[in-house]
Parts: C-alpha cells; sequence; structure tokens
C-alpha cells in the first residue's frame, strides 16, 4: 500500500503543471498560448480597473504564495500595488532577481522615457511608457521571453513550449498582416486621448496624438486645459478622442459636445470590454473603434 501512494504522489508531482501568475490579462493570454497544456494561468489584476492601482487583496496573496513563475508588466506600472503583495506572499520563487520572476519591459525599448523626473510633471513612469501592449506587433518578443523563462523553470517541457512557441508566431505573424492591412485604411490619423494609454499602438501605425484630457499623467482635467483642448481639436480637425475605461467620462462627452469629435471607447486591455477577451478581440477592437 505504501508502495502505491508513494508511487502516485511521485507521478502527482512529475506530472504538476507550472502555476504561472501574470499581472494582467493579455500577458496571462500570451503566456497561455506558449505554456499550453503545461500551465496553470493566473491573472492578477482585473482588466476593468486602473492597473496602476489595484486593490492589494488577501485573495491576491495566496494566488502568489503558490506561483511558480511571476511575469510581470514592468516599467513601473505595477509599482503601486504589486510590491507589498510580493513581500508578504513569502514566495522565495517570485521575489524580484529570482528565477521565477519575469519583467517583460526589461526586453523591449519603451518608449516616452523622461530626461528628468519630478513630482511637478505628474506620475510620470521614470522608465518610459508602461503601457506596450496596445501594439501587436510586440506580442511575438513578448511571447519568446515567457517561453524561454518556462523553459528554464521547467526544462523537461522544453520541447513542447518551443512548439507552442513556433505555432503561435506563425498564426500571429498571418494575423498581423490582416490587421495592418485594415489598419492602412484608416484615413483620420488624429486623436487626443485621455491618458497615454495608446501610444504605442498610434505608433505603429502612423497616428499622431495632438494632446492629452489631463492636464498632466495622474492629474484630472482642469476647466482651462478643458478648453485649450477644444481648441486644439478645432484648430487640427481632430475628429476622434480616445477614451479609456476607468478614467471618468464626462470631460471626453463634453468636449465631443463642444467640437464634433467622437468618443472612442477603447480598451486597454483583454476584457476591458465586451468582445475584447482574445488577443485578436483586443486588437480588432482598437483598430475597429479607433478608425470608424
Amino acid at each position: 500500500m505504501k508502495k502505491i501512494l508513494l508511487s502516485v504522489l511521485f507521478a502527482g508531482s512529475v506530472f504538476a503543471n507550472i502555476q504561472v501568475d501574470t499581472t494582467y490579462a493579455a500577458l496571462g493570454e500570451i503566456t497561455k498560448k506558449v505554456g499550453g497544456d503545461s500551465v496553470d494561468v493566473v491573472v492578477l489584476a482585473s482588466s476593468k480597473y486602473d492597473p496602476h492601482f489595484i486593490i492589494p487583496k488577501p485573495s491576491l496573496l495566496a494566488k502568489l504564495r503558490n506561483a511558480d513563475l511571476l511575469v510581470i508588466n514592468g516599467g513601473g506600472l505595477e509599482i503601486g500595488w504589486l510590491p507589498p503583495l510580493i513581500k508578504s506572499a513569502n514566495n522565495a520563487n517570485i521575489q524580484a532577481g529570482a528565477k521565477g520572476f519575469l519583467d517583460i519591459s526589461h526586453f523591449l525599448t519603451l518608449m516616452d522615457k523622461p530626461t528628468f523626473v519630478s513630482r511637478g510633471f505628474g506620475d510620470i513612469h521614470a522608465e518610459g511608457n508602461p503601457h506596450y501592449i496596445t501594439d501587436p506587433h510586440l506580442v511575438p518578443t513578448i511571447a519568446k521571453v515567457i517561453a524561454k523563462k518556462l523553459s528554464m523553470i521547467d526544462e523537461a517541457n522544453a520541447d513542447s513550449y518551443a512548439a507552442n512557441l513556433d505555432k503561435f508566431l506563425k498564426e500571429w505573424d498571418v494575423y498581423l498582416k490582416t490587421l495592418d492591412t485594415k489598419m492602412a485604411t484608416c484615413k483620420d490619423k488624429k486623436v487626443v486621448q485621455y491618458h497615454e494609454l495608446f501610444n504605442y499602438f498610434l505608433r505603429a501605425y502612423g497616428f499622431k496624438n495632438y494632446g492629452d484630457l489631463e492636464p498632466l499623467p495622474g492629474i484630472s482635467p482642469s476647466s482651462k486645459h478643458t478648453l485649450e483642448i477644444i481648441d486644439t481639436i478645432e484648430k487640427n480637425g481632430i475628429k476622434t478622442i480616445l477614451q479609456d475605461v476607468y478614467h471618468e467620462k464626462k470631460t471626453a462627452e463634453f468636449i465631443a459636445a463642444k467640437t464634433g469629435a467622437k468618443v472612442a471607447l477603447i480598451p486597454h486591455d483583454l476584457g476591458a470590454v465586451q468582445s475584447a477577451d482574445t488577443l485578436e478581440e483586443f486588437y480588432n477592437t482598437i483598430a475597429t473603434r479607433l478608425c470608424r
């Protein structure tokens, strides 16, 4: 009986899946693509809320305690909520610098990196704009990095991760060509946005952002600044205001009423709006709402 029990326990330990915690939904979906049946993915933050300020609930601690790998966005995006949770989780695998900790931003070149950092410039990110996930062309790099890390911590399934990655990259290349073709038909490429969430997508497809409804990052719109944005829209013939799901919407609606510009509600992550639950749906939704 003891031999049978030990055999069962041993088999369970050999074939147990790797638990991967990701801070945000898009990273979780990419991890599922390359991890396949060998990983169980847990997404920590809800895409319905501001990714800068996730409430550090006790339930997140339980998830972090069991993680073999933690994949974070980085670039300072999680700085307001994640560090205390990692510390309290007391999981050696996922401490910064440990084998089971992965900061994706370290493998990308972030745009909008400030030359000078001061609170007088608002809630800026010293490492650059962390909202890189809105650029679909960065997905292959992210997938490669995650696949390599999975292979390092789970060598037994390295061949499986490599095969999953190869399949995903081929499929994504086909998808990107279709999306790029669609975006090439966009005629109006002038926008303003509430917060600089979509700079990477705008850059990828040649859009120009003429201003932000926030006078400074993290600072609510003032009456004076709102009037300045209205003037900018009218002078430059801007027809689109990009609005995210978690900031107040009254300012964008007021500006739209005054200028005739349309408010486009754009997701910042998978699941932020209806019918944007997969990677393809996420980018298709941004494209459709931006180019309508």
